[in-house]
């Protein structure tokens, strides 16, 4: 975890009936509340003391990263140097480690009811990765669309890869498994040992997960194994729609080539949960929009490596409304 034991600031964004709550402890989305028939639905899940994120086990609602997902043997090659990092996931590396940015508190800037900008500063060797960055996140609500911009700016070359881990669940409660999913994907990247991936992209067709015409999850995971899968976009699309019994509707559009999917079939209640909400097995879906998992690590893979002259940007538009708008 971070040394910082500076105060959790909590600025909370509105526009009409919507709010967002956010969190300065790892750039974290608290909570998400939805007009939906008179009531405000709480559609991602959350901790309802700021605190509770100083042990955040399952990366709840935080931007993750300096590297989302693994990689493995907690290490790699860049430059003619061994970069070894923050061995959390036995023997691999996960979500840029135990203190990684999910960790620690970002500085908060308020720019009105609709806006807020946060940015931290990662002093070269933080997590065992090269070269200082300094990130900015700058996260606006326009209507029903909560926008994610994700910068950073380095002093020499290091990969950067973050993601935004919030855990979604349009009715508010329960397990997740009656959403129906709808991905712009065309392959996904299988896994071994360790879920690091094998090398192989292979396409959705006749794969219980082919979600490319949409399909409830639970039928997606028929085993109830729970699904943590790496999705390899189509370019210039809506990424993912999910769609609740209840009517809400959830579009995410992205700049990033991959999306995991992560339903939590291990999650659990480790602190009080925010009102109206119980977080229990598959009470949740992750979309975490990315680049190729373990890319340091595999030059088969489009690079995640930002220079000085070529900096790190990531937009994330993620709107969740009424099926036709109506609330």
């Amino acid at each position: 975890m971070s040394d910082d034991r500076t105060d959790i600031r909590r600025h909370l964004l509105r526009d009409g009936d919507v709010s967002v709550a956010i969190l300065s402890l790892g750039c974290v989305t608290q909570d998400w509340r939805v007009p939906l028939n008179g009531n405000r639905v709480p559609v991602v899940l959350g901790y309802s003391d700021p605190g509770a994120y100083r042990h955040n086990p399952f990366f709840m609602g935080a931007i993750v990263g300096r590297v989302a997902n693994r990689i493995s043997g907690a290490g790699f090659d860049l430059l003619g140097q061994r970069c070894n990092l923050d061995v959390n996931e036995a023997p691999h590396h996960l979500h840029g480690g135990k203190g990684g940015l999910h960790a620690q508190n970002w500085d908060m800037e308020p720019d009105g009811d609709r806006k807020v900008i946060l940015r931290r500063a990662s002093r070269s060797g933080d997590q065992g990765y090269p070269g200082a960055v300094e990130f900015v996140v700058a996260i606006s609500l326009q209507g029903p669309r909560l926008r994610y911009d994700m910068l950073a700016t380095v002093d020499r070359p290091t990969p950067i890869n973050l993601a935004q881990h919030s855990y979604y669940n349009l009715m508010g409660r329960g397990p997740v498994h009656d959403h129906n999913l709808t991905l712009a994907a065309r392959a996904v990247t299988l896994t071994g040992a360790g879920m690091i991936p094998t090398g192989d992209v292979v396409a959705l067709d006749g794969q219980p997960f082919d979600l490319r015409w949409g399909g409830r999850l639970g039928k997606a995971d028929p085993q109830r194994a729970g699904l943590d899968l790496n999705f390899v976009l189509n370019p210039d699309k809506a990424a993912a729609t999910l769609r609740a019994p209840n009517g809400l509707h959830l579009t995410l559009a992205t700049d990033q080539p991959c999306l995991q999917i992560f339903t939590a079939p291990n999650l659990r209640q480790s602190f009080q949960p925010l009102a109206d909400q119980a977080h229990v097995a598959f009470g949740g879906i992750c979309l975490e929009p990315q680049g190729y998992p373990d890319a340091p690590n595999r030059p088969e893979c489009p690079s995640i490596i930002v220079t000085p002259d070529h900096p790190y940007h990531q937009r994330l538009d993620v709107t969740i409304a009424a099926q036709g708008g109506a609330a």
